[in-house]
């Protein structure tokens, strides 16, 4: 552990320090201080870790601790990915490929000098900026907070429940998939991870976004052996949907995934998400966690028209110079015209470049 940050106006028993998640009896108290916290799949070293495997991102963090008696007890943890691209520059970010992140405190003044923390740590590590994707925001941040939505739902007792619970309209194209000659499939095999991966390639290729690398989907499933899966949907034996998703304290989230062309023909991924609901259920989870999307897009009325209520979240920045901010939100017109040009590239070639600006999204 690196050498703590001095905050004289804290406690005096409580000590702030970076974080090397390389020793792994100090990665350990965080995960166990992550679960008894309730904290987010993305606050969990694992997580870090394994973008850092997948992409190179230093996995780090800052620790708040009550020191006394011979005793360290853990009062908040802020994760964070070092993140280096040549295209979007440096960032300290909570957390790389996360969509939450933050700091996790149960005691505010702790949250904020963690918070403040962060902003010395990327100053020393040369990073132009710090981005909190959740949690407290420090004050004098700029604050997005009508931006993205969350969208989290408990799922219903049994299947019939389940279906429903989804709204009229909604409902009607879930009956259509239940109908047709389409197949589920679930698992973690490489046949599962190749059908996943070029689904979601085609599919984010699509909607003019850079696919993200193959090795950060083949790290994650392997860091979260047993509460991550694929559940793709086929037609004729062809993958035609596939969604990649974690299971994480009683929530599932179906995190990457998407569906070719066919897929709204076939209402594939209606059939997706319904058969994950129930897969979810059989896994003992008790809420669906739809994910977030960008304020009024199509996505965000998507989620709605399933009867999710949108959850607005809060995002915060710190940099030292604001015009040094890195901007990484495809939604922004500044990337309107790249985004056009991007869906028109055949598909081999957004698949061999897109890897390279990708792994700078985290």
């Amino acid at each position: 552990m690196n050498a703590p940050f001095p905050y004289p106006e804290l406690q005096d028993d409580l000590v702030i320090s970076p974080v090397d998640l390389n020793d792994a009896q100090l990665a350990a108290r965080i995960e166990d201080y992550v679960r008894d916290a309730h904290g987010a799949l993305f606050q969990r070293p694992t997580w870090l870790k394994a973008a850092e495997a997948a992409c190179g991102h230093k996995a780090t963090g800052l620790i708040a601790e009550r020191v006394g008696q011979g005793e360290r007890a853990i009062a908040g943890w802020l994760p964070l990915s070092e993140v280096h691209s040549h295209i979007f520059g440096r960032a300290m970010v909570s957390s790389g490929f996360g969509v939450g992140g933050g700091v996790l405190s149960h005691d505010d003044g702790i949250a904020h000098a963690l918070g403040h923390a962060a902003t010395e740590l990327a100053q020393r590590s040369a990073c132009a900026s710090v981005e909190l994707r959740g949690g407290v925001i420090p004050e004098g941040w700029q604050v997005q907070n009508e931006s993205h939505a969350n969208f989290v739902k408990d799922l219903a007792e049994d299947d019939e429940a389940q279906l429903l619970a989804i709204p009229r309209k909604q409902r009607a194209d879930v009956r259509k998939s239940l109908g047709g000659d389409l197949t589920i499939t679930t698992g973690r095999s490489y046949a599962e991870r190749d059908a996943h991966y070029a689904i979601y390639a085609e599919s984010v290729r699509n909607l003019g976004t850079p696919v993200f690398p193959r090795a950060l989907f083949d790290t994650m499933l392997d860091a979260f052996p047993d509460t991550s899966d694929i559940l793709t949907v086929r037609y004729e034996g062809e993958a035609v949907a596939s969604v990649l998703s974690f299971y994480h304290d009683g929530t599932v989230m179906p995190y990457w995934g998407g569906g070719i062309f066919a897929a709204r023909r076939l209402k594939a991924n209606e059939r997706m998400y319904y058969e994950l609901m129930l897969h979810a259920r059989e896994r003992g989870m008790t809420r669906f966690d739809f994910g977030r999307s960008k304020t009024g897009s199509g996505p965000y009325k998507y989620k709605k028209n399933w009867g999710f209520e949108p959850e607005p979240m809060s995002y915060g920045t710190w940099s030292a110079d604001p015009s040094s901010a890195r901007n990484v939100d495809p939604t922004d017109a500044a990337y309107a015209k790249k985004i056009e040009l991007w869906k028109k590239l055949p598909l081999g070639v957004a698949n061999r470049l897109g890897p390279i600006i990708a792994r700078g999204l985290a």
